[in-house]
């Protein structure tokens, strides 16, 4: 239900209940000596800021967030401000059936809920990572918990997936999961209480593909993509009492080869 209801929320306008805040603008510097001065050097330019809409009313309480340095790029701006209004929409249609369903089961209805706050991974001269949790609620016993990653392309103006950079998800997979999987079973370990057993009938102590997961791309030098994240709902590696995973793969020269050729200079081995 969680993957369900969270591909939903992937697709009117938004209402005044938004909330953006501008800080002050700066004056641009004079362009001459000159005593009157020109329309350019008295133009006011205000920096760009981040985004933050929240709606709580009785069918829904809704938050989403972006930092300024989304804000600064028109195009992503854009984007971002569409995925607002849609997800939105698309959770408001929910919720109405959900009331709906609940007058005609005679149980109460709870507001449902949905929570994304963007934040940056890396910010490098041709490439914006960014990152979110995303939490839903529809009534039921518990939230639920996932994942996203977008990765903007500065040179060509458009979103990427971070997949999308290589020759194909499964040379990724192959190039990270060794590591990824001894990160994840140590993890499942320290919160289990015991190690591990891949060779168990036991359900989440296989070796997953990180490829199933959300991947990120991340920089430790700010200039080239040298790590790689991988973000992993409950229910995927583990129960949902366990929460979730993450795991922080280096750049190898087995990552560095499955990169497609026209993205390796965007790439480094990790030092």
């Amino acid at each position: 239900m969680r993957r369900l209801f969270a591909a939903l929320l992937l697709l009117s306008p938004l209402s005044a209940c938004d909330k953006a805040t501008d800080a002050p603008a700066e004056a641009s510097p004079a362009a001459s000596t000159s005593a009157v001065p020109s329309a350019a050097a008295s133009a006011t330019t205000a920096p760009a800021t981040a985004r933050e809409v929240k709606v709580a009313n009785e069918l829904i309480t809704y938050e989403y967030a972006y930092p300024a340095v989304a804000a600064a790029i028109p195009a992503l701006k854009a984007l971002l401000d569409a995925d607002i209004a849609d997800r939105r929409s698309v959770l408001e249609d929910s919720a109405r059936t959900g009331r709906k369903d609940a007058k005609e089961g005679g149980f109460e209805f709870r507001p449902f809920g949905y929570w994304i706050d963007w934040k940056v991974v890396t910010d490098l001269p041709g490439w914006l990572s960014l990152s979110t949790e995303i939490d839903t609620f529809e009534g039921g016993a518990h939230p639920n918990h996932g994942f996203d990653a977008m990765l903007w392309d500065k040179a060509n103006q458009q979103r990427r997936k971070p997949a999308d950079l290589f020759v194909s998800p499964q040379k990724l997979s192959a190039a990270i999961q060794a590591e990824f999987c001894r990160q994840i079973d140590k993890q499942r370990a320290e919160k289990r209480g015991e190690p591990v057993d891949r060779n168990s009938e036991e359900l989440f102590n296989d070796c997953i593909d990180p490829l199933e997961s959300t991947i990120i791309l991340g920089s430790s030098n700010r200039q080239t993509f040298d790590r790689i994240g991988v973000l992993v709902a409950p229910y995927e590696a583990g129960a949902y009492a366990e929460g979730s995973y993450e795991a922080t793969v280096p750049v190898t020269a087995a990552v560095l080869a499955a990169v497609k050729p026209e993205y390796r200079a965007s790439f480094s081995v990790k030092r």
